[in-house]
């Protein structure tokens, strides 16, 4: 099993102190978690994309390319890149930069995106949001293994025997479909035979292993090896010390200061106690054996082989979050990592020949699938705290985050 640290950057009053960090400080937050993530032997870092509040994680091209010339072992992730929002021509030239500037370190969660903010900011529609992120992955998909694109889209000037520079350095970089209840990434993902990203962050397990059980099933439909399929899934927070009493004691005014953050936002919390957020959600707090015990529950209905974590503190101290971060690593992640297996493929830059392709030169964009599951939100999908009552996701009570909609 591998391990991600993720970040939305989520630029919000500390739920216990009630300060909130200046925009620089946040910054500088963020790269000490990623500098930290690499020094306790993390396989990868992500960083979300948002463009409303309270998030500034609006340039994640940015951010990780900063990150980049930072590190030099530790995978770099979108989580996620928010392709109904984009230009994917412009996409491409910001990932395929990217992509040479980190030694071919980058991979990408696409999808979606959340929240009614962006989506006015972008002058994008509930109604055609889908097919947006569909038509946008299907042009960075071609652009990302063909020199030339012909491409007759909807959604931005149609193409033709267009070059797109600098050509990239991972041939093809690897792309995972971020998902939280929706049945169109699932679709999206499973056409193509590429990994999965369950958000996992906001419910109870059931919605996320139904919409895995789905994607194995178009996967088969679509003809793919069983034996290639990779899922990742989110958790709803993280705090390990060396017995559940001192876990839950730390982690205890999180909880409280972010419910009531909720219900000042007249938001209905999904869990409403912390021994509730602990038995029925992802989260990650306990004991290291009960870490153990949980994450193998969740991969008997997932079949999961990468795991992110939260990289940020989110209310935690910083030395109660690095020392959960240690002892994770040192008494959780090795017996995790021997008795579950590795995705089914290298974990490395993916340096083979461009592919061929299936689909159609001119651009034949699929209809959208006619049926979902209710979605609440979008993170590796997402699932993120909503800015106003408005918002569409009611999140989890661990630290303001989400991976990665996808």
């Amino acid at each position: 099993m591998k391990f991600l640290a993720i970040t939305l950057i989520v630029h919000a009053p500390h739920p216990v102190t009630g300060i909130r960090k200046s925009t620089n400080e946040r910054f500088r937050e963020v790269i000490d978690n990623a500098l930290l993530a690499e020094e306790l032997g993390f396989d990868g870092f992500g960083v979300g994309e948002r463009h409303e509040r309270p998030f500034i994680s609006s340039s994640p091209p940015v951010v990780l390319s900063h990150l980049a010339a930072l590190t030099s072992r530790i995978r770099l992730f979108t989580a996620v890149t928010t392709l109904s929002l984009l230009d994917p021509v412009r996409a491409y030239e910001d990932y395929a930069t990217l992509d040479h500037l980190s030694g071919g370190r980058l991979e990408l969660i696409v999808g979606k995106g959340n929240g009614a903010a962006q989506r006015d900011l972008f002058r994008v529609t509930a109604e055609d949001q889908w097919d947006r992120n569909a038509e946008s992955y299907e042009v960075f998909r071609r652009i990302w293994r063909q020199d030339k694109v012909t491409a007759a889209t909807r959604f931005r000037p149609e193409l033709q025997d267009a070059e797109v520079w600098p050509r990239p350095l991972q041939r093809p970089v690897r792309v995972w479909h971020g998902s939280a209840t929706s049945k169109e990434s699932v679709d999206l993902a499973a056409r193509h035979g590429d990994p999965l990203f369950s958000a996992n962050v906001t419910n109870p397990i059931e919605p996320y292993a139904e919409l895995i059980r789905y994607y194995r099933e178009r996967w088969e439909h679509h003809g793919h090896d069983p034996a290639a399929i990779a899922v990742g899934a989110g958790t709803a927070g993280v705090h390990v010390a060396r017995t559940s009493q001192e876990a839950l004691a730390a982690y205890r005014p999180v909880f409280e200061g972010n419910l009531a953050f909720q219900k000042r936002l007249g938001l209905a919390p999904v869990f409403t106690t912390l021994e509730d957020f602990v038995e029925r959600s992802s989260a990650l707090i306990g004991s290291p054996q009960q870490i153990i015990d949980k994450v193998h529950r969740y991969h008997a209905e997932f079949g999961h082989s990468v795991l992110h974590l939260h990289a940020d503190a989110g209310g935690l101290t910083d030395s109660q979050h690095r020392d959960s971060l240690e002892l994770f690593q040192s008494a959780v992640a090795p017996v995790l990592r021997r008795e579950i297996p590795d995705p089914p493929f290298p974990w490395g830059p993916v340096l083979g020949k461009t592919e061929p392709l299936s689909e159609p030169s001119s651009g034949s964009w699929p209809e959208p699938s006619s049926g979902s599951l209710p979605e609440p939100s979008s993170g590796p999908g997402s699932e993120a705290v909503p800015a106003s009552p408005g918002s569409e996701a009611v999140p989890a009570l661990g630290p303001l985050h989400t991976t990665t909609e996808r």
